[in-house]
């Protein structure tokens, strides 16, 4: 089983890479940080450095990389957009959509899959947090995608993750003070009565591969946070 995970040098991506790789897939990790690359070198994973923003890159790499079963789709450009509206760069929203969504479109038209693509989003998608109206309206967009691209690339299925607040490097744009006060915070507010771990989602990204039955789904891994 081949597997490509664009975004897989680093949190959710990295996790996922690892987890299949322990269970004997062929895989493929890409990312643009040169030190990110060399870490997951350390797992029985091929490292491709790749600017998956870029398209001419994409399509060939993927011309490349030829037929493979599964693609999973962990690009984050961290907490651009992040704030109050009012306050907020409309340049700042398009980077947002320009580092997740149009990347994601992009892969999902060049990559020759024959089983499944699984998205990550967030569970902005689907939660009444202020300050969060870029990222809602960016995972928002892939999350509304899934179902109509499940019919339309029918057999091969398409599915996403969606992930709440999870410890991984997104949150560097935070002292280490100020993230153990906003991961004590959010705790205190889940069901599940923590913050996730990348292991958390990348479980649920192995089940998403390996579940033939599941297509134009929508999995929640926010420990009750769009319950709450």
């Amino acid at each position: 089983m081949r597997v490509v995970i664009m975004g897989g040098t680093s949190g959710i991506g990295l996790a996922a890479a690892e987890l299949l790789a322990a269970d004997g897939a062929e895989v493929t990790v890409t990312g643009r940080d040169p030190e990110k690359l060399a870490g997951a070198r350390n797992i029985p994973a091929t490292a491709v450095r790749l600017d998956g923003t870029d398209e001419a890159e994409v399509a060939a790499f993927f011309e490349r990389t030829g037929a493979f079963e599964h693609l999973v789709l962990a690009f984050s450009p961290g907490a651009v957009g992040l704030g109050p509206l009012a306050g907020t760069r409309l340049a700042d929203v398009r980077a947002a959509f320009d580092g997740k969504l149009f990347p994601y479109l992009s892969a999902v038209q060049r990559a020759e899959v024959t089983g499944s693509i699984t998205f990550v989003s967030a569970a902005t998608a689907r939660s009444a947090l202020a300050g969060t109206t870029a990222l809602a309206a960016v995972n928002g967009a892939i999350e509304r995608i899934v179902s109509p691209l499940a019919a339309e690339l029918a057999p091969v299925r398409v599915n996403a993750v969606s992930p709440g607040a999870v410890d991984t490097p997104w949150w560097s744009f935070l002292s280490e003070e100020d993230r153990r006060a906003q991961f004590d915070a959010t705790a205190g507010t889940v069901p599940a009565g923590r913050v996730g771990r990348p292991a958390d989602v990348a479980e649920a990204i192995r089940y998403l591969v390996g579940a033939t039955y599941v297509t134009g789904s929508i999995l929640p891994v926010d420990g009750g946070l769009t319950v709450a």
